[in-house]
Order: C-alpha cells, then structure tokens, then sequence
C-alpha cells in the first residue's frame, strides 16, 4: 500500500481530514441566467454574495478543526506563474473548434495580454462576446453580445468531481459532460505543474473512460464503490478497477449501478460514509442498491452476480453489518431531504461530519446516531445540486 509518510494521501472517507481543496464561488455564478443555466449544467441562479457567504462559513468551519483550506482559484493563480503551465491553459482554449481561425487569433491576443490573476479569473469565469473589443471574422459576427467566447465554470465549485485521491495517487476524473471538460483541464493543470503536488503520482486521466469524483467512495482502506451510470460508465469503473489493482491501492471495487436521475446524479447524492461502520443513505433506494464485487485476484471480472450493496460492502470492509442512518423520517421528506443533499454529508473525522442545516430529520438521525452535525447553511450553495462532500476534495486524511 502507499507510503503513509506521504503528504497527500487519503484512504478512506472518514480519516481525520487535514487538508482539503475548495472552490469559493465568484464571478462565474455571475455570469448564470435563465436562458444559459441548462446549458452550463447549473440548476438553479443563486444569489452569488449569499453564496459567497455561505462558503466562507463552511471553509472557517472546517478550519476551526484545524482543516486547511487550499482554494483552487489560488493554485491555478500559482500555477500560471510558470510559462509552460500558461501556455498550456491558454492552449486548450484556443483548441475550442468552435472559434475559428480569426477569432481564435483575437483570443489568443486577449489572452495574451492578461497578467496572471485575470488570466486565472478569465479561464474561471469565462469571456462574453461583449468583453472582447475588436474581435472580427464569421464566429465573432454571428454572436450575440451575451454569448460566451470562453465559457465560464459555475460546476468548478463541486471540486470532488474533477479529482479525487486514492492512497497517495490523485485521479483526475473523465467528467461526461462536454460543457464541464474545462475544469478537468484546469485540475490537472494545477496537479501538475504546481509547487506543491510536485512528483504527484496520476492514477487517472480525462482521456480515459468517463469517471466522476462524486461516483467514487472510499468505503476502507483497500475497499473503493463506484457508482455508474450516465456519468460514470461501466469501463471507467472497470478502467479504475484495474489501475487501483495494479498500482496496489485497494483490493476490492464495489460497482454500484444507479438510477440516473436529477436528484441521483452521483452514488454521494444517495450515500456517504459518516463513521468507520456508518452510512447514510436515502431509504427509498436500499433495497434496490446492488453491487457488482471486483477484486484484485479476479482482475475486473465480478467475483459473482450483483448482491445487495451494503451485504456487498459490509463483507469487503471485514465488518459485520455496514450501520445504515436513513435520510429524513418518512418516504416523502427523505426524498425532499435527498433532494437537498442531506445525504451529501463531509466527515472530518469519525463520528463527525458538515451538512445543510435544512434537512432537520436527517440531521436529527444523525444525532441520535452518535454523530456530530456542524450545521451549515446552504440556501444558495444548494441551488447547484451539490453539498459538503461535492464542494470539498480532500487532498490528506490521516488514517483511521
């Protein structure tokens, strides 16, 4: 397994976590209205100060238990210090084969002129036709003043699906969704030429079979579920299976096949660990959960047909029982409750966990559970269907 002296590391989902990475929100939110949000995958048009706000608090809540907070608007500033690591942002944009030949050579000097703080805000929060004076050619004759040149990122929030950590390897993810590859762009640009992640070892890449952070749970160490369906598929479970097998990161995947809905985007839409032994899950889906076992002596053929998810999960974690906290109290307010990331929990250590104040019942369960609740508001983070866990990306857990 990983060398445990390593500075980035986590091993599973409830390890005391030490450092994090974050996205606050910023002018990319901004940019959201009702005739482009679909487009940009962004549910709702949140008010972006109050968001702002809400962010603040959610950052100094972790750090009030010593978490540090690495902002990904920071790295990538840093990280564009270096000219090879600027030129290759600047790069994927002019790549973009919508542009065309003049506009991308009006891009290419716009971007060109940038210092490195706009460059990382541009990039980030996108340009609009409007913002580009001078451009010429048939693209930049046919937009309208409001269409975007650069498309900005509302979804870099959600930091948990663009890379996740594995032992002391980062994946940084395949995400499905052509309107969010930027942020992957960004991500492995950040992992890869900045300072601090220097020698990171990559377990996974965008070129490879669709993945998404938010379908990935670290049950235990040596024990991976990945949810699949529209985002995640089933080669890129099987392509993880077999780079955590032969990088000796787990011994056990668990895929997990899900209903692709709104609401149950992610498998972390429907449950997150909270304890070494402890789940919460949406009721409404535990005796439909399945799970397909792979193991590293059987290479990515399943051991045997799908069994239920938490008898599946339970044996490859060596424990008895898998203790199972339902969302909400009743079928209708579990599945209000799950709508509003109630089982998207965060723990910061066992028994110890960040989630939306608003979902009082799962809240409570929580509680009567043994497990600490900080209570974070979320009126206008939760507008983008994300919370706690889908804003965070640990980056160093220490082990259980």
């Amino acid at each position: 397994m990983a060398d445990m002296d390593n500075k980035h590391q986590v091993h599973s989902e409830v390890g005391r976590l030490k450092t994090v990475i974050m996205h606050r929100p910023g002018h990319e939110l901004k940019r959201l209205t009702p005739r482009n949000n679909d487009s940009l995958l962004f549910d709702g048009i949140p008010w972006v100060d109050r968001a702002q706000a809400e962010h603040d608090d959610f950052a100094n809540a972790l750090r009030r238990y010593e978490v540090e907070v690495l902002y990904v608007q920071d790295l990538l500033r840093d990280t564009l210090d270096i000219s090879s690591a600027r030129d290759q942002a600047v790069d994927t944009v002019l790549a973009d084969r919508r542009l065309g030949d003049s506009l991308r050579a009006n891009v290419q000097a716009y971007l060109s002129d940038l210092d490195t703080d706009a460059l990382a805000s541009t990039l980030v929060g996108g340009l609009a036709h409007e913002e580009l004076r001078g451009g010429s050619g048939l693209v930049y004759s046919m937009m309208q003043p409001h269409d975007f040149i650069i498309d900005p990122l509302p979804n870099l929030l959600f930091t948990r699906d663009s890379s996740l950590w594995i032992g002391d390897q980062v994946a940084i993810t395949s995400l499905a969704m052509p309107a969010r590859s930027r942020e992957t762009t960004l991500t492995e640009l950040i992992y890869t030429h900045h300072p601090r992640f220097s020698g990171t070892k990559k377990l996974y890449d965008p070129s490879l079979e669709h993945l998404e952070g938010g379908d990935v749970l670290l049950l235990a160490p040596g024990v991976i579920a990945v949810g699949v369906g529209e985002r995640t598929t089933p080669a890129g479970a099987e392509r993880l299976a077999q780079r955590i097998f032969d990088a000796d990161l787990a011994h056990t995947l668990l895929a997990v096949p899900i209903t692709q809905e709104r609401a149950t985007m992610h498998l972390d839409t429907v449950c997150t660990m909270v304890d070494v032994d402890a789940m919460v899950m949406y009721p409404n889906i535990v005796d439909h959960l399945m799970a397909y076992t792979i193991t590293c002596k059987e290479g990515v053929n399943p051991t045997s047909a799908p069994r239920p998810f938490l008898t599946a999960a339970a044996e490859a974690m060596e424990i008895e029982t898998l203790r199972l906290i339902d969302t909400g109290l009743d079928p209708v307010t579990a599945e209000r409750e799950q709508w509003d990331d109630g089982n998207n929990t965060l723990a910061i250590a066992p028994r110890l966990c960040a989630a939306y104040e608003r979902n009082i019942e799962t809240n409570r369960r929580l509680s009567d559970a043994g497990i600490e609740v900080i209570e974070l508001s979320g009126s206008e983070l939760g507008s983008g269907r994300g919370g706690p866990r889908c804003m965070s990306c640990p980056v160093l857990r220490d082990p259980c």
